[in-house]
């Protein structure tokens, strides 16, 4: 018997070796054109996570927009631009946003960016003088979400990172789309979160809470900066169910000579396998004893140091977390909490 037999024959065996080029995007894409049966293998693996292969073409953004919208709000995104090349609706094989495994908002944001400035560059269309270009990219961002909830696909993660103005701006509006389909937000398996949260702004600071609450099954979460009372209701209830999903905390530029009751949170979190403390304050005998009154082990896997604590304190902070660190340097370190 032939291979090529065996490979029609045998599907399944076909697609546990496609799945070895899983991240060989050039290979996947060969393997579109051997034939019907490896076509419909491959473009799933091609289209889980579109927004994070690193491609000078950005083309697939209009096979989701002009194949997944309905004709009023393909007119709306038309009257940003005038058209050279026609960005017309085309026929497709497949439901290209089911296929939709991993989602970065700020990737997405990146691709439409990038996306603008390509199409731009190739003439394929010109925005209108008295049309901002900010609106118009911010209305594709929108209406890439708009599908993805309404294609009700499963994803097996959503990024969301909000660290700026600018991006908690950005963000306010999905969020609110998200927080009113209930079920995109149950379909997500891993929710992740980079967000600084802000005083002033309840709104914006609610529909965080809000999501996680609804989610049920947060597994890492970033907290930045001063405002760590604002998460206190999140990580101390056991509403959010934090305490039996969230594997992942890191500290981020937080003065901990503030908290008073980080051995009570870190008590109740019970599956937590991974503390990252990053260019945070007040590392003195106060945090060290909260940490010691642990009865649980202290799993801190990443210490970059930003002012340096007393010997004492540090000689305690790295006898407790035992042989679990596996990231320690001070100032200077560059440290890419995505790759957490």
């Amino acid at each position: 018997m032939s291979c090529s037999k065996i490979f029609l024959d045998l599907p399944e065996l076909t697609y546990e070796i496609i799945k070895y080029f899983q991240n060989d995007y050039s290979t996947l894409y060969s393997c579109i054109f051997v034939n019907r049966l490896w076509c419909r293998l491959a473009i799933p693996l091609l289209w889980e996570n579109p927004f994070s292969i690193r491609t000078g073409n950005y083309e697939f953004i209009e096979i989701y927009l002009y194949n997944n919208l309905n004709n009023d709000y393909i007119a709306k995104l038309n009257e940003y631009k005038t058209i050279n090349n026609s960005l017309l609706s085309t026929n497709t094989l497949f439901n290209y946003p089911s296929f939709l495994k991993y989602l970065s908002a700020y990737k997405l944001y990146s691709s439409v960016d990038k996306w603008f400035d390509y199409s731009i560059r190739n003439s394929k269309f010109e925005i209108k003088t008295y049309v901002s270009e900010e609106n118009f990219k911010r209305l594709v961002y929108m209406s890439l979400f708009k599908i993805f909830i309404e294609s009700e696909v499963n994803l097996h993660t959503l990024e969301i990172k909000a660290l700026s103005i600018y991006d908690r701006a950005s963000l306010n509006e999905i969020l609110e789309l998200i927080l009113q389909n209930q079920n995109f937000i149950h379909n997500i398996g891993n929710l992740k979160l980079y967000i600084r949260v802000y005083k002033d702004n309840t709104i914006f600071n609610n529909h965080v809470l809000q999501m996680i609450h609804l989610h049920q099954n947060l597994k890492k979460i970033l907290l930045y900066e001063n405002y760590f009372s604002l998460y206190q209701s999140l990580l101390l209830s056991k509403d959010y169910n934090c305490s039996n999903t969230l594997n992942t905390i890191t500290f981020y530029y937080i003065d901990f000579g503030e908290i008073i009751n980080l051995d009570e949170i870190f008590e109740q979190l019970n599956v937590l396998e991974s503390v990252h403390i990053v260019y945070c304050f007040s590392l003195d005998n106060s945090f060290i004893q909260q940490i010691n009154n642990l009865t649980k082990p202290f799993k801190l896997k990443s210490l970059i140091i930003g002012e340096l604590p007393q010997i004492e304190s540090l000689q305690q902070l790295l006898l407790k977390s035992g042989d679990y660190l596996e990231n320690f340097g001070g100032n200077g370190i560059y440290y890419d909490f995505h790759d957490i």
